[in-house]
């Protein structure tokens, strides 16, 4: 499957801005069933200074130096990537929970693909016993880590509620699993949360995903969103599997990987300073269209 991607962000200042620093990281992965065919990214106002680099997770990350003062910046990506991954079946066998757990802390590496660097708390995902508690339900005594994953991943979909406006981006994790509603951020970090709990490795995934409107409903421009998953460390034979707790889904064609990390602050599509605003207002507009 080919996909265009566009993916606008918005921001209007109450006051003009005299300097912004940004970071980007929009540019779609490049391997993992992925190609990248190409990528772009404009922005106004121009930046004085633009530079590349990739992080510690691999993801290429975009410095921008804005030093025109402005009102209004837009930032424009435009990508096309090809995806071929295989879909892992949620039933099928897998090495027990356990031995992956062991596995994870006898790794010898703590490059950025090691299990080992995933286990532990990060800044917005902490180990809570009560999410612990949760996820332990999932995983019986010798039971398979694709089973114990694909029913954690099947229980937050059931149990918890999509709200778009519960939750900002920082609403702690603790509020989060207490009131059962939330975004796809947030059904991701309780379920990375409750894995780490148990000794388990799991990775914050950021991208794109493919909707499809109703029957008989044309497919309104802009209504596609960013999206969050978790990869789980399933074995030195499996690998990495992707887990979707927002929709139940093994992550295969319909999702685009743009980069991965501990949690949502290692990922940001765009963050950085501003110098001079008061308010500010943001408005994102993703497209994600299936080349025919």
């Amino acid at each position: 499957m080919i996909y265009d991607i566009r993916h606008v962000t918005s921001y209007s200042y109450e006051s003009a801005v005299s300097f912004a620093r940004c970071s980007l990281r929009l540019e779609p992965r490049n391997g993992d069933g992925q190609v990248l065919i190409s990528h772009a990214v404009d922005i106004r106002p121009r930046p004085a200074e633009r530079t590349v680099r990739r992080d510690f997770y691999g993801t290429p990350t975009e410095s921008v130096l804005i030093e025109a003062a402005h009102k209004h910046l837009r930032i424009d990506s435009r990508s096309r990537v090809s995806v071929e991954r295989r879909s892992h079946d949620r039933a099928a066998d897998s090495p027990p929970w356990e031995h992956v757990r062991e596995l994870a802390f006898t790794a010898a590496s703590l490059g950025p693909s090691s299990p080992v660097g995933y286990v532990f708390a990060s800044t917005l995902v902490p180990v809570l016993p009560q999410v612990t508690a949760y996820a332990t339900a999932s995983f019986p005594q010798g039971g398979g880590i694709l089973a114990g994953a694909a029913d954690l991943m099947r229980r937050i979909r059931s149990e918890f509620r999509y709200d778009p406006k519960a939750t900002v981006i920082s609403t702690p994790l603790a509020e989060v699993f207490r009131q059962r509603h939330g975004v796809c951020q947030d059904f991701a970090h309780v379920m990375i949360a409750g894995l780490r709990g148990l000794g388990l490795p799991a990775a914050y995934v950021s991208g794109y995903i493919r909707t499809i409107p109703p029957p008989g409903k044309p497919r309104l421009q802009g209504a596609d969103a960013t999206h969050a998953w978790v990869s789980v460390w399933c074995g030195g034979d499996l690998g990495w599997v992707g887990f979707d707790p927002t929709n139940d889904l093994m992550i295969a064609n319909d999702h685009i990987v743009i980069a991965a990390g501990r949690d949502f602050s290692d990922v940001s599509p765009v963050d950085g300073i501003i110098v001079g605003s008061r308010k500010q207002k943001l408005r994102v507009e993703v497209d994600v269209m299936p080349v025919e």
